[in-house]
């Protein structure tokens, strides 16, 4: 149990990090009650990747098997050539992973993920969740915070926490404004059925493949039933920062145009009317998350283009460590102080490879693409101090 006395947490979205926040802070005996802007709770997109330093999270609020068993666990990441697939380099997982980070390394759904999260909350917390509120702003005293909604209805507690995503009206608050910037890329997001692919198409594994101003990832999802595909492009035009922005399917098959045969393939088996594209966009890194009795998690945070597959997990141990925070410090503004001392550097460097992931994938040559490669061992530095954090033991300074 924290050493502050119990404290009456509102937590503004229900996402992947509000909802893995909320069990973390509800297991430690705070009063949590979350509010989603949404008028029905649902998570967008497919696929996520669960690596270690979040499945140790998971695990402690209670989820870590269920999560497993919808899970694919991929035996290895695999960086290939986009026109031969000829393989560069690759590293284990499955197993290995297991065995040298004590959690292993899911590949899921995100809707399901979503929903054991939900299910979890409720089990703690029944009726915590408060749908149709809409976060514009909040009202902080020394005794409290109240957290305003576009309906004119309020909640007030001792803590705040702004989980509400890229958009965040938290952050805004805290910090000032702050100006996204389209990074110049954008990503195609589609699923084929695994029955739909001929058989033993492409093995269980986190495949990428790399080529001139693009890349491409593809994965198993829902126990292998799925097969998940993301195609990232650097696009010129600036389109609106959504999710749900569905592109013709010609200009996806354009995109990869000279691409190896299993990506055709997987383009040609996409439905045709559901092929989404989602405009990336960055905001700069921020000196300080908090106010006394406000802070904010997840993308509302660090928002990160996908290059690395860990912004979910960045998310999950913000909830983690705010927890441990709490637990250390007896003034709620110095355990927030320490909670963002202990996040902004570790989820800016997240923020920085995965940018500097964008120009690994998309070099202009095959020749190009080797050199680098043969420079740099991705199995080794991503285990030495992305996959080995473990939030709920790693040192708070």
């Amino acid at each position: 149990m924290s050493v502050l006395s119990k404290q009456k947490v509102i937590v503004a979205g229900a996402g992947l990090g509000g909802l893995s926040a909320a069990e973390c802070l509800l297991q430690d005996g705070h009063d949590v009650q979350i509010y989603e802007q949404a008028p029905q709770l649902g998570e967008i997109g497919a696929g996520i990747q669960l690596s270690a330093n979040a499945m140790h999270v998971l695990n402690h609020i209670g989820v870590g098997e269920a999560v497993s068993a919808i899970s694919v666990r991929p035996g290895a990441y695999v960086f290939r050539l986009f026109d031969t697939a000829e393989i560069i380099q690759t590293f284990s997982l499955a197993d290995d992973h297991l065995a040298l980070h004590k959690a292993p390394y899911n590949q899921a759904h995100r809707a399901d993920f979503h929903d054991l999260l939900v299910e979890r909350v409720l089990d703690l917390s029944p009726g915590c969740i408060h749908l149709n509120k809409r976060a514009t702003g909040f009202v902080e005293t020394e005794d409290g915070v109240t957290l305003k909604f576009d309906d004119e209805s309020s909640a007030s507690g001792d803590l705040l926490i702004g989980a509400d995503g890229v958009k965040s009206a938290i952050r805004d608050q805290i910090c000032g404004p702050v100006q996204a910037v389209y990074t110049g890329d954008a990503a195609w997001r589609v699923t084929v059925p695994t029955s739909d692919l001929p058989p033993n198409f492409i093995e269980e594994v986190m495949s990428v493949w790399m080529g001139p101003g693009r890349h491409a990832v593809c994965y198993y999802i829902r126990g292998g039933e799925i097969l998940n595909f993301v195609g990232a492009v650097e696009a010129d035009d600036e389109p609106d920062e959504s999710w749900t922005a569905k592109f013709p399917w010609e200009k996806f098959k354009s995109d990869f145009e000279g691409w190896n045969e299993k990506v055709q393939t997987i383009i040609d088996m996409v439905d045709h009317d559901a092929c989404y594209r989602w405009s990336m966009f960055k905001r700069p890194k921020l000196d300080f998350w908090s106010t006394s009795r406000a802070t904010i998690l997840g993308d509302a945070a660090h928002a990160t283009i996908p290059y690395l597959a860990q912004g979910a997990a960045m998310a999950i141990e913000d909830g983690a460590v705010l927890m441990r925070a709490l637990q250390q410090r007896d003034n709620l503004a110095e355990a927030l102080k320490l909670y963002e001392n202990n996040r902004i550097d570790r989820t800016a460097r997240v923020v920085e490879t995965s940018d500097a992931n964008k120009k690994l994938f998309h070099l202009n040559s095959v020749q190009e693409i080797r050199d680098a490669f043969a420079n740099r061992n991705e199995g080794d530095d991503r285990n030495e101090w992305l996959y080995s954090y473990n939030p709920l033991t790693v040192e708070l300074i």
